[in-house]
């Protein structure tokens, strides 16, 4: 077949059967949406085309430049439709975590702004939040750009209502539950609504990271409210994975499918194996979604499984029970302590102590990993129960530092009427 543009190979991918030894639940018929097949690797193909194309000879007439806030598979299909144009590409996103990506996005010709705000995710009252940030520039130079908006705009989930949703329905007579990453939302989102048209029994299950976790694509657990077009009635369930089941599913695509899947993909599967049963009562049919390749993601997986390339394990987790401290006593003996919040950045603008920095936890780990970035310091480290920062005052002590945990965490210190302060 003989094609004219790039843009026309976006969509019509097929659907992968998932054999039981891999997926390991007897009874269910599993299929994978081969999203990765669409010419820039992703799902995100789709919404990239959906959000330009209406536009797209207008964007080139005026010569504006398109404007995106995105760290990954959006920003790579921006740049390649809009490259075909001859168009120009800005991103503006908090750090790129992942370095293939970003050297991916520079060979594309992609203009990158790194911003220095903590969040990894929409947070309107910061001002180097990338949105706000983008909000900014289109009141100062909106003749010269041309806004795209992904986490907003529900071309996003229109884009997967008509196109994906329908795909799986034509090569599917029955569909049981629907599995899928959230992120921005808008896949699972349009995929639902076009699936429930024919059938509203449909099960849609969302799966999220854990909080103290990294997993590229998919938001973490407390990061959902922020997203303007997730709606929590869609979900049958949401369910909290964390980045090793995630990269053990992908292992097991990889070698037992063929499928060179990136995390977000195998962090479905691992989700799915913790949904059902060993066995279910009688035959159902689930369909999850390959988001986008393993290549880009390497140095994500010599990270987190050195061992996989000649490296030794390395394994930061702990079961040693940290030393704890009471509110009371940390109040008392607060100048001799560096605070370390661990909470996302908005929860962290909210409401602190005074004085604490704010280290989200996978940035944390991150750290980690290389050492004990705290030496000679006192650490007290803080979440909302005190529960997740147990695990990282164990962590810190593993690496030489000393470490304690505010027993029952920043709602206690509230609850007992100690100060707090809040930097919206």
């Amino acid at each position: 077949m003989k094609y004219d543009d790039i843009t026309e190979l976006i969509g019509d991918t097929p659907l992968l059967k998932i054999d039981e030894e891999v997926h390991g639940v007897r009874n269910l018929q599993l299929y994978v949406k081969m999203e990765s097949m669409n010419p820039f690797g992703s799902l995100k193909d789709r919404v990239a085309w959906s959000l330009l194309e209406d536009d797209i000879e207008m964007i080139r007439e005026k010569d504006r430049k398109v404007v995106e806030s995105s760290s990954g598979n959006t920003a790579k299909a921006i740049q390649g439709i809009t490259s075909s144009r001859g168009i120009d590409f800005r991103t503006i996103a908090n750090r790129i975590k992942i370095d293939e990506v970003k050297d991916l996005l520079i060979t594309m010709g992609t203009e990158i702004e790194e911003l220095p705000g903590k969040s990894e995710c929409p947070d309107p009252n910061d001002p180097d939040d990338p949105l706000t940030y983008i909000d900014n520039l289109m009141e100062e130079k909106g003749n010269s750009y041309y806004r795209t908006g992904q986490y907003t705009d529900e071309k996003n989930t229109e884009a997967h209502r008509e196109n994906t949703g329908p795909e799986i329905m034509e090569d599917l007579s029955q569909i049981d539950y629907f599995f899928g990453g959230l992120g921005t939302t808008g896949s699972t989102k349009g995929i639902t609504q076009a699936i429930r048209e024919r059938n509203p029994d449909l099960n849609t299950v969302g799966i999220v990271s854990s909080s103290d976790d990294f997993i590229p694509g998919i938001r973490t657990e407390n990061e959902m409210w922020e997203v303007g077009l997730y709606e929590k009635e869609l979900y049958s369930d949401v369910l909290t994975v964390n980045s090793g089941k995630a990269i053990d599913a992908t292992l097991d695509l990889i070698r037992g499918s063929g499928l060179l899947s990136g995390p977000t993909t195998g962090a479905q599967l691992a989700a799915i194996r913790d949904y059902f049963p060993e066995e279910l009562e009688e035959e159902k049919t689930a369909v999850f979604l390959a988001c986008d390749r393993l290549e880009p993601y390497m140095s994500y997986f010599k990270k987190r499984r050195p061992e996989l390339f000649g490296g030794e394990k390395q394994e930061i987790e702990t079961t040693k029970e940290p030393d704890q401290i009471t509110v009371d006593q940390a109040h008392q003996e607060f100048e001799d302590f560096t605070v370390v919040d661990i909470r996302s950045n908005p929860a962290y603008k909210a409401s602190h102590i005074p004085g604490s920095i704010n280290i989200t936890g996978d940035r944390l780990k991150d750290i980690l990993r290389t050492g004990n970035p705290f030496p000679n310091r006192k650490i007290l480290v803080v979440c909302p129960t005190g529960d997740e920062s147990g695990k990282y005052a164990a962590m810190i002590d593993k690496k030489g530092g000393e470490a304690y945990n505010l027993e029952n965490g920043i709602t206690e210190w509230r609850d007992s009427g100690k100060p707090l302060e809040n930097t919206f």
